[in-house]
């Protein structure tokens, strides 16, 4: 049987476990905290299973909310003690069955039972159906009717019971398996990989939010890739995120050993960074199929202009799986401006040109991504990184030096413009301002507020007024 370290185990966890055989109940702690605690990794969450009834734990401690009373879950509040669900705090649910799944997520009723292997019967995976008595050692701690624990030393994921009925009941589990797949380094069982396809239908009923959450969830794993190659391979993109598929088989030219699929694949693997910056490596040339192009000049593939409308595309993925708008510009943004064209001829100016374009608040994300996208052609990096560690000197320069790189830099502001040339707020400030920060852009010593008031007065009768832009619009 698998060891493990009984010092992992929180004291909060103990105290709730021991008060309930007091009370004369039985309790296990179960599901992903026994498995990782098993793999000797760190355990999120604490979850405690128990004979006791809720109105019974609800009168077993001083301090019980009814969080999920109606599914058999409180959550209890011991002082003084810290749980990883908050302080002092741990879930704790009735032993329970199920019957019937007819939306496809949840049972229709829930039934408490008094056996702890019915309770584990109804569990996702092998390595989550098992249960550990903390107050007792040795083996006869565990309680592994379905040989987790030898799953957990072959290190594959497999379904408890019927693949096909486990994934048929809810459909949020067939997107688990991808993602564990990932985040523990498991292969999938392929009796249970066999079964995800037949369940879309149900599949399809889970809801955007739950797919978001799943997917910034694989995005922490060592290698994302693992779970949305599971994602593609058994028809999950097919519903969730279908603009991603012509990807797959999109031959590149001679700088990419991989396609496109596959590039973005070692991409997202390479990206280094907070899931949502490994969510633009992962979407970053979702562009290149529309826009692939032969050149009969270099009898190659272009893919001209396909950062624009990758984040066209992007987009409408995102808002459909409700990321938030923070969220969706950070992607569309980064999409929008991964392709890092620089080299030693660049002028000071077009350096900070550059910066304005990407924003001093995104330089480290392009930075990651674009070092990510380099290392994923999977050929010799170094020529490539070279020019982008060159870059980042002379941008460090600049922004050291204090230049004006944006409208909110200049030494003169909207309110100087309206005071001395009787300007209203409006339109024409904000072309005005943008004209004013290009020439300073283009000459530093120009950002004075003799010198801009003089340029201001120069090219404001050249800026239509808005009812002339309006015009013109028509």
């Amino acid at each position: 049987m698998t060891s493990f370290d009984p010092r992992l185990i929180p004291a909060g966890v103990l105290t709730v476990c021991a008060r309930l055989r007091e009370k004369g109940h039985r309790a296990w702690i179960v599901g992903g905290c026994v498995r990782d605690l098993l793999r000797g990794a760190r355990a999120g969450d604490w979850d405690v299973a128990t004979s006791a009834r809720p109105e019974e734990v609800m009168k077993a401690f001083r301090r019980v909310i009814p969080t999920g009373i109606q599914h058999g879950t409180v959550t209890v509040h011991l002082h003084g003690l810290h749980g990883e669900n908050g302080e002092g705090s741990f879930e704790v649910t009735t032993l329970r069955g199920e019957t019937t799944y007819t939306d496809g997520r949840r049972p229709d009723a829930v039934v408490f039972v008094d056996d702890i292997v019915a309770d584990l019967a109804r569990r996702d995976f092998t390595v989550n159906a098992i249960a550990l008595d903390p107050l007792r050692e040795g083996d006869a701690a565990l309680i592994d009717p379905f040989d987790g624990h030898v799953d957990l030393q072959r290190k594959v994921l497999r379904a408890v019971g019927d693949a096909s009925q486990r994934f048929a009941e809810d459909g949020l589990r067939a997107l688990r398996a991808a993602r564990f797949v990932a985040t523990l380094d498991f292969e999938l069982d392929p009796a249970t990989a066999a079964a995800i396809r037949p369940a879309l239908d149900t599949y399809r009923k889970v809801s955007a939010e739950r797919v978001r959450d799943e997917w910034m969830k694989a995005l922490k794993a060592r290698a994302p890739s693992r779970a949305f190659e599971v994602m593609r391979e058994h028809g999950l993109l097919e519903v969730s995120a279908p603009e991603l598929l012509p990807q797959v088989g999109c031959e590149q030219n001679k700088w990419h050993r991989y396609d496109v699929w596959h590039h973005a694949m070692a991409c997202v693997d390479a990206c280094t960074g907070d899931p949502v910056l490994r969510l633009s490596a992962l979407l970053h040339d979702v562009g290149k199929p529309a826009t692939r192009a032969f050149s009969d000049k270099t009898q190659d593939w272009t893919f001209y202009e396909h950062e624009r409308v990758g984040a066209e595309l992007v987009d409408p993925v995102l808002a459909r799986l409700r990321f938030s708008n923070d969220e969706r510009t950070r992607v569309t943004h980064l999409v929008r401006h991964h392709l890092v064209c620089y080299d030693g001829t660049w002028s000071d100016a077009a350096v900070r040109r550059w910066i304005r374009r990407i924003g001093r608040e995104r330089l480290d994300d392009l930075y990651a991504l674009n070092e990510a996208d380099l290392r994923g052609k999977d050929r010799d990096a170094a020529p490539d990184l070279a020019p982008l560690a060159e870059l980042k000197v002379r941008v460090a320069e600049i922004i050291a030096k204090g230049e004006a790189l944006t409208a909110r830099d200049l030494a003169i502001g909207g309110k100087e413009l309206m005071e001395q040339l009787g300007m209203r707020p409006g339109p024409r400030m904000g072309v005005l301002l943008d004209r004013l920060l290009e020439d300073v852009l283009e000459e530093p010593s120009r950002n004075t507020p003799g010198a801009l008031l003089a340029r201001a007065a120069e090219v404001l009768p050249t800026i239509p007024d808005d009812a002339k832009k309006k015009r013109d619009q028509a």
